[in-house]
């Protein structure tokens, strides 16, 4: 009697355990699962890199040329959003990637390549810098581009066919003793098909679309600040 008294306790011991397993592991298993983290994106071949500015040892001997801070319309101060526009569906509507962001907000990514490339002829200063070249001696001319980003977004045709879509406003001005003067205005549009139609696609396209600006960028500079 003894031993069935000792079975019985065990098996209900047994049970207990078995119960508590079950319970734990289905705990487990209502567990959320990590958070996604996104894919980011930037413009590749060293241009999402802290800019260095042009204007040290072995700098162009062109003009120097003051680039302001990108200026930007449609997205957030600070934002990092891919954006898109179904050109089927809403075009006026700009949607945003859920899972993919740029690594840097997208005016200061632009900044960074015009900047690249107006650096191969000139010296590029930022606004800080400027102001201590026009305090120093022999302060001369001294050219100023602004630029304003008024689109910047893959634009999809139809669910199979997209491009990289960017839309520049830029104004370049001349300091010197007499003050500022406008020397020009310029609309620069660049488009690039996307190989893939997603944010990867898209990126890409976008890059490609910034290099090709700040290319043309560089050539209107040069023949306005003549």
């Amino acid at each position: 009697m003894k031993t069935m008294k000792n079975i019985a306790t065990k098996v209900r011991c047994i049970s207990v355990g078995a119960g508590f397993c079950l319970i734990f592991l289905a705990g487990c298993s209502a567990l959320p699962a990590p958070p996604v983290q996104p894919a980011v994106f930037d413009f590749g071949g060293g241009a999402d890199a802290p800019l260095a500015e042009a204007a040290g040892a072995g700098a162009p001997a062109g003009a120097p040329l003051v680039l302001a801070d990108v200026q930007s319309t449609g997205l957030a101060e600070g934002s990092t959003a891919l954006q898109y526009r179904l050109a089927y569906d809403g075009a006026q509507q700009l949607r945003a990637y859920q899972r993919a962001r740029w690594s840097q907000p997208p005016a200061r990514l632009v900044r960074q390549s015009v900047a690249s490339e107006l650096g191969r002829t000139r010296p590029v200063l930022d606004t800080r810098s400027a102001r201590e070249t026009a305090r120093g001696p022999g302060a001369g001319r001294l050219l100023v581009l602004r630029l304003e980003l008024e689109e910047f977004s893959q634009v999809f045709a139809s669910p199979a066919q997209s491009r990289g879509v960017l839309r520049l406003r830029a104004t370049l001005t001349e300091t010197g003793p007499q003050g500022e003067r406008l020397l020009g205005q310029r609309l620069v549009n660049a488009e690039v098909p996307a190989a893939s139609q997603d944010a990867a696609g898209g990126s890409a396209a976008l890059a490609q679309a910034a290099r090709l600006a700040a290319q043309e960028l560089a050539g209107w500079v040069a023949q306005t600040a003549r």
